[in-house]
């Protein structure tokens, strides 16, 4: 039990289903970096970790999960002004057959405000192998979402072909509609207000910014380099150590009704490799990244600059919460008070 505790926690707290799935990359890092109680992991455990079922795994866990989570805020407006002219991109439309088709998103770090300036977190994932990248630009204007999605397009390890996005106006526009067609970019987007369109983006803005950098308000240069930071160690985690599941289809169960079908759990590392689309450099360079990460130590690392985090913006978001909601019970006692 101890074992797992300490395998799940250094593996940042996934479903049982994923650490399942994983277990078998992480237990032999963590063996050879020295990571693991030499005492406590016998052949026994090592095999009962090996075999342990996700059900189980969540089970046992259970009590020492972390319940709490906080609700954000949404700043996305209408781009009503090209958005007839791009193609809509629907929930359940083909699955895309291989990586380079991308959603990508914004996650406004406000806190309980959408007063004044603050960092936004420009989320990209690949919609074949689950790839995701980020990064935090200083605002939604587009000089800087196009200058963080030219950087994006540069880490990711294939080739881009397309685009989706929502219809907020910070992607539909000219500029990033040029930007796209310069690169021959297969430009889509999502119905209004249907956020199973952007399905794989929408999950990564909770799994990943919100889980990692927290709801946190973000308005200071010095915030924004930091939240960099922090996405650097956590594409490494996110890629190389940490599974996810893929739709890969319908199915009708024994009461006629149609359900999912997700395939075996991989890593996106994984799923890109399989794909064949890899340059001999590129698959090089991803072998050498995992041969050389300690994943216990990304771990650390990762809790260190969301400690760092905590330290800056916790005691201001609270302030600023605190003055929202003395606000609103003023606003509310003042049109009670007019009421007849």
């Amino acid at each position: 039990m101890k074992l797992l505790i300490q395998v799940w926690n250094l593996a940042g707290r996934p479903s049982g289903k994923y650490l399942a799935a994983t277990m078998g990359l992480w237990l032999p890092k963590l063996e050879q970096h020295g990571e693991l109680d030499e005492k406590r992991l016998t052949d026994h455990t090592r095999t009962q970790l090996l075999k342990v079922s996700g059900a189980t795994i969540d089970r046992m866990l259970k009590p020492t999960r972390d319940g709490a989570t906080l609700v954000g805020l949404s700043g996305t407006k209408p781009g009503p002004l090209l958005r007839n002219s791009i193609q809509v991109r629907k929930a359940g439309d083909e699955h895309e057959q291989a990586p380079g088709f991308v959603e990508a998103d914004l996650v406004l770090h406000c806190g309980a405000t959408l007063a004044g300036e603050f960092a936004h977190s420009l989320t990209v994932t690949d919609v074949f192998t689950g790839w995701p990248e980020n990064m935090a630009i200083k605002n939604g204007a587009h000089r800087w979402l196009i200058e963080a999605m030219t950087q994006l397009e540069q880490r990711l390890p294939f080739p881009l072909v397309g685009l989706d996005t929502d219809n907020g106006g910070e992607f539909i526009n000219h500029a990033l509609i040029k930007w796209a067609g310069d690169r021959d970019l297969f430009f889509t987007r999502s119905r209004p207000y249907k956020s199973n369109d952007n399905a794989h983006v929408e999950q990564k803005n909770g799994d990943v910014v919100r889980r990692h950098a927290f709801h946190y308000r973000y308005d200071t240069i010095v915030e924004q380099e930091l939240l960099n930071e922090l996405y650097g160690l956590v594409r490494v985690r996110l890629n190389l150590f940490t599974a996810t599941t893929k739709a890969i289809g319908w199915r009708s169960n024994k009461h006629g009704k149609k359900t999912r079908v997700y395939d075996t759990p991989q890593t996106p590392d994984q799923r890109v490799i399989n794909s064949g689309v890899l340059t001999a450099a590129k698959t090089q360079e991803l072998a050498t990244l995992f041969e050389e990460t300690n994943p216990a130590l990304l771990t650390r690392k990762i809790t260190a600059t969301q400690t760092r985090h905590i330290i800056l913006a916790a005691a201001k978001t609270d302030t600023i919460t605190n003055s929202v909601s003395r606000a609103k019970i003023g606003e509310a006692r003042d049109h009670l008070s007019r009421a007849p």
